[in-house]
């Protein structure tokens, strides 16, 4: 099992996502660079995977709408191919940690 770590604070704007995206998920050369591409790649690649967001909320934040539309394709996927797992890991507040 393949376990990808990809850290939202990186997810700076379009360009540079689907390249992080590209290498992170080891996407093939032909990949499309946009989220109709991503969700072909991840729908029809059945290697299982364990693909983990840090920081999701930054991902909504640096792209907006795009974003926000990244993060609800990745909930779709999850639930249309079984061999994928996808997990946030938020970054919990200074008094969140404390209780």
């Amino acid at each position: 099992m393949q376990n990808i770590l990809l850290d939202g604070r990186t997810f700076v704007d379009k360009a540079t996502t689907h390249t992080l995206l590209k290498d992170k998920l080891d996407l093939p050369e032909h990949y499309g660079r946009n989220l109709d591409a991503l969700w072909d790649c991840l729908t029809t690649d059945f290697t299982e995977k364990i693909i983990t967001v840090q920081h999701p909320q930054a991902i909504e934040e640096n792209l907006g709408r795009y974003g926000k539309s990244l993060l609800q394709l990745f909930d779709e996927v999850k639930e249309y191919n079984d061999a994928l797992t996808i997990v946030y890991a938020y970054e919990m507040k200074e008094k969140e940690a404390e209780s």
